[in-house]
């Protein structure tokens, strides 16, 4: 039986498209514009490259192993090695979620003092999701400048935003991931309208 086939990777499968379906819905990804993962035993299974989260199907899943040498299915998504930093950094992490959510990728544009720590708390749920958000300095999608410094600051912060690009954020399965990015974005939109308004206080 290969891996996509196995009952528990069909029912992971199903919980993908769900939630590719209601980050589409909600105008939170547009076209391609993200992709998500999933371990499977010593095995990952990643969105394939250039498919639409909004019409995902079962044909748009791809299984890469942890060094990202393809096992089946068709190409994966081209980002895959910022997945793989995830999984080698915490065997915890069961999937990992990169979107291009709009206030997120606003806040990733801006210029930040403390680049291990960039999103204000204001409220304190993102702390109690996720832990502390990093930016990883900009290099183009895909590239292997992107990797490189995404593999250097792995370690420094839970989750990330990627500079002029948007947020990538681990969690202990698919659906968790989803809700510490909707956690994240929410954050985002709230420092946002913040930002201009020093009267407004943070958590002390």
């Amino acid at each position: 039986m290969t891996v996509l086939k196995q009952p528990e990777v069909q029912q992971q499968i199903k919980q993908a498209i769900f939630v590719a379906k209601a980050l589409f819905d909600r105008n939170k990804v547009s076209g391609s514009s993200a992709n998500f993962s999933f371990r499977a035993g010593d095995a990952v299974v990643i969105s394939a490259s250039g498919c639409s989260l909004g019409a995902m199907t079962e044909d748009n899943f791809t299984v890469i192993d942890l060094e990202g040498t393809v096992l089946e299915g068709p190409k994966p998504s081209k980002e895959a090695p910022l997945h793989l930093a995830f999984y080698r950094k915490d065997p915890k992490i069961g999937a990992v979620l990169h979107t291009h959510s709009f206030y997120s990728v606003l806040w990733s544009c801006l210029k930040h003092q403390n680049e291990a720590d960039v999103v204000p708390k204001y409220t304190p749920y993102l702390e109690m999701k996720l832990g502390r958000v990093g930016l990883i300095p900009y290099a183009p999608p895909g590239s292997a400048e992107l990797f490189k410094l995404a593999g250097e600051r792995i370690h420094t912060a839970a989750g990330f935003l990627l500079a002029h690009h948007g947020p990538v954020v681990p969690g202990r399965n698919i659906m968790d991931a989803f809700n510490i990015l909707e956690e994240l974005e929410e954050s985002c939109r709230i420092a946002w309208y913040c930002k201009d308004h020093p009267e407004i206080s943070l958590i002390p």
